[in-house]
């Protein structure tokens, strides 16, 4: 068996309920969660029981994801199954960086408070909204994108899937254009035009707010969306430039099996992730975990 690395879910897998099994059955994640309950009152309410559009907004499903995320991936370290590396999707990078080390766990929790509001406030400042494009190579969708004024290729997911975000009122000609073209389109989830221009300001004052915290080297590899290279110790810089940069997830994943990663486990919610990794490595072996329940299963199912 090769390297085993978990990945972390990220914005648009959001859903109520997420992290609850783990909070009411690890000890260890109870701890955090209560710990960032002070921080932040009402966030457990959010993760368990919030609705569709209250998680949806930015300055919410951050935080909640991070927690949601953080709490998946220590139940399966607590299992005894250690990864060799990390990959965090988006917001996924940021409890990414905090179990690898790179800062605590609890000022994970307010670096992901910082960055849904810096990114909510861009979102307001410019509407944008995500669509994730399908059937169509990447060269014909960036041919298209480059018909209009504000629309930008910027998730490349795994081949036959790039999410754009643009402008909202330029989307329902950029989806006809698609539809044209022979592709489909499907909304994403999210409260804004993230990994484009539309986040220019929002990642200055995502690096203004995050500075006061003590960043480090990770002490586990972490692949950055950024460049697709491990984190050194230029942690600010690359967390930075993710939010206004595209997410190259496929070159991440591709570059981690060229590193010797052949097992993959989505730590957060939902699979996500592990579909996409299945179309970008089809002989990998990729599991996901949300609950307890699946813990225990990849533990047996890897002899752990």
């Amino acid at each position: 068996m090769g390297k085993i690395a978990f990945v972390f879910s990220g914005q648009g897998a959001q859903k109520a309920g997420m992290g609850k099994d783990f909070y009411e059955k690890n000890e260890t994640v109870k701890i955090l969660f209560d710990g960032t309950e002070e921080n932040r009152k009402g966030t457990l309410a959010q993760c368990f029981e919030g609705t569709a559009e209250e998680l949806k907004e930015t300055q919410n499903t951050q935080l909640c994801l991070y927690l949601a995320d953080l709490a998946a991936a220590i139940a399966v370290a607590e299992a005894g199954i250690t990864p060799d590396g990390v990959a965090g999707f988006s917001l996924g990078e940021i409890p990414a960086l905090a179990f690898a080390g790179a800062y605590s766990h609890l000022d994970g929790f307010q670096i992901a408070c910082a960055r849904g509001k810096v990114m909510a406030k861009a979102a307001a400042e410019y509407p944008a909204s995500m669509l994730a494009v399908m059937k169509l190579d990447n060269t014909k969708i960036e041919e298209i994108c480059r018909q209009f004024k504000q629309v930008y290729p910027v998730n490349y997911n795994a081949p036959g899937q790039l999410v754009v975000a643009g402008a909202k009122e330029e989307m329902d000609d950029f989806n006809k254009a698609i539809r044209e073209a022979g592709g489909r389109g499907m909304p994403v989830a999210v409260g804004g035009g993230f990994h484009s221009p539309f986040m220019d300001e929002a990642a200055k004052a995502f690096a203004a707010e995050i500075q006061k915290f003590a960043l480090k080297q990770p002490e586990i590899t972490v692949y950055s969306n950024f460049t697709t290279e491990p984190y050194g110790e230029n942690v600010l810089e690359l967390m930075q430039n993710q939010i206004n940069h595209s997410l190259r997830w496929q070159e991440s994943m591709e570059r981690m099996a060229a590193d010797g990663f052949d097992t993959f486990i989505e730590v957060g919610v939902g699979d996500t992730l592990k579909k996409l990794i299945k179309r970008i490595l089809p002989e990998a072996k990729v599991y996901s975990v949300s609950n307890m329940e699946e813990v225990q299963k990849i533990k047996e199912e890897l002899g752990c």
